[in-house]
């Protein structure tokens, strides 16, 4: 499934639990009341609805706060937000203080030498992972 539809899922999904009909012309007047731009039409928030097209940041904003659910899982989902955290607790979890010293002063080296150190480091880990050590 793609991320249009899956958004499109996750939207009914939050006006149902909201108490609303999935119908486009309830999201287009619920929206509209809300919104302070241009108003959006009924054949906008169908193709919401159909998973043909995702709304901008700002109107996804809108949506998130009516229907009282977090911006990012709107967008998103959840198994989205769940792989980032563990990315995140990954990172946090494996890096010492001397792996944070190194990536400082990485961060204070000019351009040039930033990318000489790059090109060591992925030289290095592409001979381990082909069975050097």
């Amino acid at each position: 499934m793609d991320e249009k539809a899956e958004f499109s899922q996750r939207l009914r999904q939050a006006m149902e639990d909201a108490g609303y009909p999935v119908r486009p012309i309830v999201l287009e007047r619920e929206f509209n009341t809300r919104y302070w731009g241009r108003p959006v039409t009924v054949q906008a928030v169908r193709r919401w609805l159909r998973g043909e097209a995702i709304p901008s940041q700002e109107k996804l904003q809108v949506l998130a706060d009516w229907l009282k659910v977090e911006p990012h899982l709107l967008r998103f989902g959840e198994d989205a937000i769940e792989a980032v955290r563990k990315k995140r607790k990954l990172w946090d979890e494996g890096i010492g203080y001397q792996e944070r010293e190194v990536f400082a002063a990485f961060l204070s080296l000019p351009a040039p030498q930033r990318k000489a150190v790059r090109e060591v480091i992925l030289g290095l880990a592409k001979a381990c992972a082909d069975g050097g050590q």
